[in-house]
């Protein structure tokens, strides 16, 4: 048997977007074939979304699952491309996105697609982390960081100069660290010379570095502020997959917004747990 799905990408952050309505029996399984960039279709992570019609905005519901075949709570490029997946469905220009940590409003403004982010925290046991107080400027593992929650634990570096970093080597060691019960993603940033940020990140549950990670785009902009880095607004973050804008509403609440494109739509198989 297979199932329709649309593949979707916000600033090189891909994802197959799959309707929750479909029958899957292991929703998990199927992401680790799928997300294969070798043997299967290839992306970050599936989306399996749930569209409410009926509510004023419309509603989706995301569910997230990672190449490991894990969920993932929050994941700032995937909820803009289920807000633009959701907003093609409907004709309208806003909705809201229900995501394991929390409720977020997304609209249209003009070519980017906009979302506004859930609460993040630098609280210690929120994030988590394994200390006392804010994690702002520590070592961990080798490497300094500051440690915030966006919906998904980051540890945030300032470098000179993120093409001079080995990622691949100084960012597992911390994704592993035994001070993040339940691991971290790792972003590396560089000024670029105008209030905002080069971005390089190493994702948690893809387990290796993407081209685009929205939640770490948000993480060093709130970081960088803190620490008196930047006081720009917007915050321009610039991931190897394209321009990401951070700004910060009236709310406190930072909004995350950059462009949106869909790929393509195909069939993958889906098979029961137990074949004969």
């Amino acid at each position: 048997m297979s199932i329709p799905f649309q593949k979707y990408h916000g600033t090189g952050n891909d994802f197959l977007i799959i309707h929750a309505d479909e029958h899957v029996p292991d929703r998990g399984a199927l992401a680790e074939r799928e997300c294969d960039r070798t043997d299967g279709v290839g992306a970050d992570g599936i989306l399996f979304l749930a569209l409410e019609e009926k509510f004023n905005p419309p509603r989706v519901v995301m569910t997230l699952f990672q190449p490991d075949g894990a969920t993932a709570p929050m994941c700032g490029n995937g909820a803009r491309c289920a807000a633009e997946w959701a907003m093609d469905r409907t004709g309208t220009d806003s909705v809201m996105i229900d995501t394991q940590a929390g409720t977020l409003r997304a609209e249209r403004d003009g070519e980017d697609v906009v979302i506004e982010m859930t609460e993040l925290t630098f609280d210690p046991a929120a994030v988590p982390v394994a200390a006392d107080e804010p994690v702002l400027r520590e070592e961990i593992e080798g490497l300094e960081v500051s440690v915030v929650n966006t919906g998904v634990p980051h540890a945030v570096s300032f470098v000179d100069d993120v093409d001079d970093v080995d990622l691949e080597e100084i960012a597992p060691p911390v994704r592993y660290a035994d001070a993040f019960p339940k691991g971290t993603n790792v972003c590396v940033a560089s000024p670029d010379g105008s209030g905002g940020f080069r971005q390089r990140t190493y994702e948690r549950g893809v387990e290796g570095e993407t081209d685009s990670c929205g939640t770490g785009a948000v993480a060093i902009a709130v970081a960088a502020r803190r620490l008196g880095r930047t006081d720009a607004d917007p915050v321009d973050v610039s991931p190897p997959g394209g321009d990401l804008r951070v700004s910060f509403n009236d709310r406190g609440r930072p909004t995350l917004a950059g462009p949106v494109e869909h790929e393509f739509d195909g069939e993958v198989a889906v098979h029961s747990p137990v074949e004969l």
